[in-house]
């Protein structure tokens, strides 16, 4: 096999768990890739071990304070420029020295980074979801008008698109696809009464069974949330509905995803709970290297589950398959409610139980609007963040 040239990478959101899960990946194999930037919101002891290990050109701190933290805790390191704020973020994610980027910032933050990197034509390793959840079509539209190409990060949409022909990714007709069948592990909760619901403490729903993830994210898969936003991003790298996926929970978190075809045929990409896989797959693409992943035992596995997901007790999944019939910038607002929500929950502001019943309330509040710009986008974001709040203020934990 012919190796590929050598891959020049910007990470965006380096010390969070998809970030350093790259470099892991990235330390494997110095002859392949190399670091351009890499880039963080607050974390200068993390960021500045990294930057000795990688020596990036730039790191970008999104916090001021922390930036300046950060230049004096590399003093030592003239090569690495230190920058700060969203523009510098833009700037690195463009820049034409690096082919690659990982957008792995989560939440609405990443949106516009990550579409810098789509307008410069990289190739985007797409771990941020909310990107596609927020701006779908016009990001999808960006993607074909700049050539840039998109790989998905997430277990799920990796599985899928690996096991989908390589020229039917983004239009599924005449590939004889029938259905998709995304799973979900269900989360921690996954057998609560829905009374047990609401006294879930945050530590408990950070501390997912199968997989390591920030607390965000840990926090949406326990309320299905991540597979809500996963259906929507699914449904725009796609080109398909809701009514083509069928989520399937999946407790033992081994089969990531599956493609059903016409003639009876289910293709499934199975591996272990661990995002060097499909970070590596993204990375190498097409080719496959080593990602320090353990080989599948499927002996100590011993069987699979599935669940059909239950949205009388976890109503997150309707609301976003909800969400995106409705289009506009209904998933949008979705988002930022949801995000609202989950740090109000994280803060001890705000019941697990009550996640849903703050964004189903701003989604109602919000006129949903055509999505035809970004700053449109934007704009019913920062709306539906406001109404969000002062549902959030409403109710008493």
């Amino acid at each position: 096999m012919v190796t590929s040239l050598k891959r020049c990478i910007t990470i965006l959101g380096a010390t969070g768990s998809i970030g350093l899960s790259t470099l892991d990946v990235v330390r494997r194999h110095p002859d392949r890739f190399s670091v351009h930037a890499l880039t963080a919101s607050s974390s200068v002891e993390s960021m500045a071990e990294l930057c000795h290990e990688f020596r990036p050109r730039y790191a970008v701190m999104a916090d001021a304070k922390a930036a300046q933290a950060l230049t004096l805790a590399l003093a030592n390191l003239p090569s690495v420029t230190v920058l700060s704020g969203a523009e510098a973020l833009g700037q690195v994610a463009a820049d034409a020295e690096a082919d690659t980027v990982m957008a792995a910032i989560v939440g609405a933050a990443g949106l516009p980074p990550t579409l810098a990197a789509v307008r410069a034509g990289k190739r985007v390793l797409l771990a941020n979801k909310e990107a596609l959840v927020m701006s779908g079509k016009l990001f999808m539209d960006a993607v074909a008008e700049s050539g840039a190409e998109v790989l998905p990060i997430d277990s799920e949409h990796n599985a899928i698109f690996q096991c989908m022909p390589p020229d039917k990714i983004r239009n599924t007709v005449g590939a004889g696809i029938t259905r998709i069948l995304l799973t979900a592990s269900g989360g921690p909760f996954r057998t609560h009464s829905a009374e047990a619901l609401r006294h879930v403490l945050p530590a408990e729903a950070c501390a997912h069974p199968n997989w390591s993830m920030g607390q965000k994210i840990s926090v949406d898969s326990a309320t299905l949330m991540n597979k809500g936003l996963e259906l929507i991003e699914a449904c725009w790298l796609f080109n398909t509905t809701p009514e083509m996926i069928e989520v399937h929970v999946h407790p033992e978190s081994i089969i990531h995803s599956m493609v059903e075809y016409a003639d009876g045929s289910v293709l499934a990409q199975l591996g272990s709970p661990d995002m060097r896989t499909p970070i590596a797959n993204g990375l190498a693409w097409p080719e496959r290297i080593d990602a320090g992943v353990a080989p599948l035992d499927l002996f100590r596995v011993g069987q699979f589950n599935f669940e059909r997901p239950d949205l009388d007790r976890f109503p997150c999944l309707r609301l976003a398959a909800d969400a995106f019939k409705q289009g506009g910038t209904a998933p949008a607002v979705l988002n930022a409610a949801n995000e609202e929500a989950v740090a109000a929950f994280l803060a001890g502001r705000l019941g697990f139980a009550d996640i849903p019943s703050i964004i189903e309330q701003t989604l109602a509040a919000t006129e949903v609007v055509p999505a035809d710009s970004f700053d449109t986008i934007f704009a019913k974001d920062a709306e539906a963040r406001s109404r969000a709040r002062e549902q959030i203020l409403g109710l008493v934990v």
